[in-house]
């Protein structure tokens, strides 16, 4: 076993492990340790299994397969960030949102206080 593939298949399972444990304590939410599981799974596979790594780049051209699990470690990478710019956006409109009917109940509250 080359130390890259040695290297690649301890990485994914450690964060398979991580994230499962973070998943545990409560720490991170299942919808966003989906993702993590995910990427963590086909870098584990590809680690393991060369064959199909290294049909996958020829396939895609590259020519050296190793260099492939970067590639898809990159691709994953970019969907997480994706989808947390994707539920950061949401979270800033709802905030914008509820800070708006707060300021609004705030002033009906103190005009209720000056009728008194």
């Amino acid at each position: 076993m080359q130390l890259l593939q040695f290297l690649s298949i301890l990485f994914s399972i450690l964060l398979i492990l991580f994230v499962l444990e973070t998943t545990r304590r409560g720490v991170l939410k299942e919808r966003y340790a989906l993702l993590w599981l995910g990427a963590g799974s086909v870098l584990l596979v590809l680690s393991f299994y060369r064959p199909l790594l290294d049909s996958i780049a020829l396939a895609l051209g590259v020519s050296y397969p190793p260099s492939l699990l970067f590639l898809v470690a990159f691709v994953f990478l970019l969907a997480i960030v994706l989808h947390y710019s994707l539920v950061i956006s949401s979270h800033r409109d709802s905030i914008r949102r509820l800070t708006q009917r707060l300021a609004l109940l705030e002033r009906e509250l103190e005009e209720q206080g000056r009728r008194k």
